[in-house]
């Protein structure tokens, strides 16, 4: 047995997000194309005399350290698979926005599950392991696979897209987090009387990625959740258009908020998109990274 794994997991960002009416178990069905981009948690997990979670990095104060974390539960259902002890230290070292809409939460229930996986040596397959990352949540399939990716159901329901080319972001982190229920529960209040059509796939949007063409891309992104989190948070409109202003090709809320992602033509250009956003005042900090990236991957392993 090794001592410790350490798993590099990616953020997401969703540039299509079409949501259904609220189903009888309370999920939404979702048309949710995900796209991986180049932040990343790091999670470690060592053998320990019971189950326990730290966690160091931006906004680390703000990430649950009991067995609601996802990387805990994570830990403990392939324990209970398995007929094992969940005893392990998980360390997660923060650099995804925390309740930021990109996954951050998800990430680690990933992570911590391939590092729990490869340090129990359980052979888990991996349809066993995207069907505990289904149990765990909504997006935490996405993560252990990366790149882009079409979910459907409540998400969990993958299909990997092609994506012929890179695609430069900025996101713009917001002065406070927002509940993804709560955004959710707003989305459902505000469609009140009204008709919500099925979720489906935009075809532009899946050539423009199959493509590498980020002005078509720019033209076919959305957000059904979008109106929900601005009127949860009507700053974020401040963002979105002074990202617009500085040169942005679109602008829009990554999932249920608050980050605001902003799509860039080039390295170039998403630099001073960033540039500008960060003198704008509409927002707590600014990143770059760059899409499609690689999923859930085992990057250091050490010896018993």
């Amino acid at each position: 047995m090794s001592a410790s794994v350490a798993v590099r997991v990616p953020a997401k960002v969703n540039v299509q997000l079409a949501v259904g009416a609220a189903r009888p178990d309370g999920f939404h069905d979702l048309a949710n194309v995900f796209l991986a981009v180049g932040l990343y948690d790091e999670v470690t997990v060592t053998p320990a005399d019971e189950l326990r979670v730290t966690c160091e990095g931006p906004d680390a104060d703000q990430v649950p350290l009991d067995r609601t974390n996802l990387a805990a539960r994570a830990a403990i259902v392939l324990a209970e698979r398995r007929g094992l002890e969940p005893a392990v230290h998980v360390h997660i070292a923060k650099d995804i926005p925390v309740a930021g809409g990109m996954a951050g939460g998800s990430a680690d229930g990933a992570g911590a599950l391939l590092a729990c996986d490869a340090l129990w040596g359980t052979g888990a397959s991996r349809e066993e392991l995207l069907d505990i990352c289904a149990e765990l949540g909504s997006d935490v399939p996405f993560s252990l696979v990366g790149g882009a990716a079409l979910g459907t159901g409540r998400g969990e329901k993958l299909r990997v897209l092609d994506v012929g080319g890179t695609f430069h972001w900025v996101f713009a982190m917001a002065g406070r987090g927002l509940s993804t229920p709560a955004v959710f529960r707003e989305f459902d209040r505000l469609g009140e009387g009204t008709v919500i059509p099925e979720p489906v796939a935009s075809q532009p949007l899946l050539d423009a990625l199959a493509k590498g063409d980020p002005d078509a891309l720019a033209a076919a992104v959305s957000n059904d959740l979008q109106p929900a989190a601005l009127s949860l948070f009507p700053e974020l409109a401040g963002t979105l258009a002074a990202g617009r202003a500085a040169g942005a090709l679109t602008a829009l809320v990554s999932g249920s908020g608050p980050t605001t992602a902003f799509l860039a033509r080039d390295p170039e250009s998403a630099a001073e998109v960033a540039e500008t956003l960060q003198a704008s005042g509409t927002c707590r900090a600014v990143r770059t990274a760059s899409g499609p990236a690689p999923g859930a991957t085992v990057v250091r392993v050490s010896g018993a």
